[in-house]
């Protein structure tokens, strides 16, 4: 990632180490495709009209753009860290309903989540309880009930090529939270800066660089067992965006303060649902609830300075612009946002 310079006189280093993840997106075609191939920055066209998106990832078939398969980046062709062919899913195929009795593909989970973390489940002899809160784990979907064949969860939204669990921890749903901090762009003066075309202010959000792939994306984290997302959202950006484990006592305070004071609002709901991201397997797969919390005055985590973490390459706040290219579909996050907003995308 290059350093772009959109950051105003206040902001220096905020430290961001999350696990990230894309938006979803999905649409049915008639055509049929042997294979799907998945650039970095795969071309999700979305609606002029887009609005909050709560409703189900595998139900919205018909509202999308036929230009582009259902499940795409959940099928790209080789496993993300590993030299594992998934076997291709024709758009035809997708679908658990669509008969295929040849379907045999590969098992796979990763040496690091079969070392048995605590973050992982043991394997599937231990019999989860699916559909439920499984003791401190919420094994529910916000697709719905899934089926489970063989003991096994079957991903709500169709085969993937591949069996197992991957790099997910859970069988079934991995929930995540994602807070898309926000602020409006300004000048020296303190007004806000309207985009040249669309004549609309621009927002600025809170943006990393992965280090597994390069690419600009969304911060986020895991949701621990028994924990609220609330709570998830804001230690995730307490601990991570901004330092706080390393800080001093009176630095910590501040931050406390701070967050304390952006994240005690309700925030806008931008998405919950599943995720179309390349980690996920027939098995496993992820889901997210996004929300934005927006600094509308620039006087809470505005002034505080940026700081890459262990696991982003770089962190700046970044101006929305549709032209701007980011992991997986996290562009359409932030279209929502910005009609929430009524500002530039």
């Amino acid at each position: 990632m290059i350093h772009l310079p959109l950051r105003r006189h206040l902001v220096g280093p905020i430290r961001l180490a999350f696990t990230l993840l894309g938006l979803p997106h999905t649409v049915w075609t008639s055509g049929v495709r042997p294979a799907i191939s998945c650039p970095s920055s795969y071309p999700f066209p979305t609606s002029k009209t887009i609005s909050a998106d709560n409703t189900s990832y595998c139900r919205r078939h018909s509202t999308m753009p036929s230009s582009v398969g259902p499940h795409v980046k959940s099928r790209c062709p080789q496993y993300p860290g590993s030299n594992i062919k998934r076997l291709s899913v024709p758009d035809d195929k997708v679908d658990w309903t669509q008969k295929w009795p040849e379907y045999n593909p590969v098992s796979y989970t990763a040496p690091s989540v079969l070392n048995n973390p605590a973050w992982a489940d043991p394997d599937i002899g231990s019999s989860p309880k699916f559909n439920t809160v499984d003791g401190a784990v919420d094994r529910t979907s916000f697709e719905g009930s899934y089926k489970v064949e063989n003991g096994k969860p079957l991903n709500p939204c169709g085969r993937t090529g591949l069996a197992g669990r991957g790099l997910l921890g859970r069988w079934g749903p991995n929930h995540a939270a994602d807070p898309i901090v926000t602020r409006w762009k300004v000048d020296v003066k303190g007004a806000k800066i309207h985009h040249s075309v669309s004549q609309k202010p621009v927002l600025q959000f809170v943006s990393i660089k992965r280090k597994d792939c390069g690419e600009w994306a969304i911060p986020g984290g895991m949701v621990d067992p028994g924990e609220q997302v609330s709570l998830t959202l804001q230690r995730e950006f307490s601990e991570e965006a901004l330092n706080s484990l390393s800080s001093s006592p009176a630095e910590r305070a501040e931050i406390h303060q701070r967050i304390t004071n952006l994240f005690k609002s309700s925030g806008f709901m931008v998405y919950k649902g599943y995720v179309d991201d390349p980690r996920n397997t027939d098995n496993s797969w992820m889901e997210t609830v996004a929300v934005n919390f927006h600094d509308d005055l620039g006087n809470s985590v505005s002034e505080l300075p940026l700081e890459a973490g262990d696991d982003a390459g770089q962190v700046q706040w970044v101006d929305l612009d549709s032209s701007f290219p980011l992991y997986a579909n996290h562009s359409h996050f932030l279209e929502i946002v910005a009609k929430e907003r009524k500002a530039h995308w």
